[in-house]
């Protein structure tokens, strides 16, 4: 019961932030940019101009699946975005750019998140069974020491948010400066969507501070 008074906060911004996006991803979706063009010719002209000429852009399948892969300088673009012209399909294209460009300029957080994914990996599940063991023996040392394990990951989160609100940053003014979103209302769009994507990462921190002062709670009870 105490778990889901910790977690219930959480859960519920987590689902909040998922109904968010999809709903703003509709809604823009079906909103066609004046300049017609689709978010692959979009990340192609942005690639021009930023002279990011060895980023390649692909197709990948699914949806909301839209990336960057900074190991093979790769675009991934969802059949939606690549081939749409809306308002959404061009926000997200600018947007995984944004991460392109920081790829290219080795901007820090982005660097310092690359380089915490094997500790975040290996944490997060070494952290869970010394957080369990330490309390299945009451060797509480051990289940300290698996808290400060698992909290690499609300790190990692933590990380994240630079990273993702300066290429929404990036993709925003791309965008205006080269035409391709050219009225107010596209521009609302593009906030819209790119905010409604930034709140799922906050989202995601909160839920792992919430489960980290849980277990520190937990903790300091058997103490007592």
């Amino acid at each position: 019961m105490s778990y889901l008074i910790y977690m219930l906060p959480g859960m519920a911004l987590v689902m909040f932030a998922s109904w968010y996006v999809k709903s703003a991803y509709r809604k823009w979706s079906k909103v066609p940019a004046r300049s017609r063009i689709s978010g692959h010719e979009a990340a192609q002209r942005l690639i021009t101009r930023a002279g990011l000429y060895g980023v390649e852009i692909e197709a990948i399948g699914g949806e909301m699946t839209d990336h960057y892969d900074p190991r093979s300088k790769t675009l991934r673009l969802s059949q939606g975005v690549g081939r749409g012209t809306s308002v959404a399909s061009l926000a997200i294209a600018a947007h995984e750019l944004g991460h392109a460009m920081q790829d290219a300029e080795d901007y820090l957080p982005l660097k310092m998140r690359a380089a915490m994914v094997p500790m975040v990996n290996i944490g997060s599940n070494l952290g869970w069974i010394l957080i369990m063991a330490g309390l299945f023996f009451n060797w509480l040392n051990i289940a300290w020491l698996g808290i400060a394990f698992f909290a690499g990951g609300a790190l990692f989160a933590l990380m994240t948010l630079p990273v993702e609100f300066n290429a929404s940053a990036r993709a925003k003014q791309l965008l205006a400066e080269t035409g391709i979103i050219q009225t107010e209302e596209e521009q609302r769009g593009v906030n819209k969507v790119l905010n409604a994507a930034a709140l799922t990462y906050v989202a995601a921190l909160v839920t792992a501070v919430l489960q980290i002062l849980y277990y520190v709670s937990l903790l300091s009870g058997r103490r007592r």
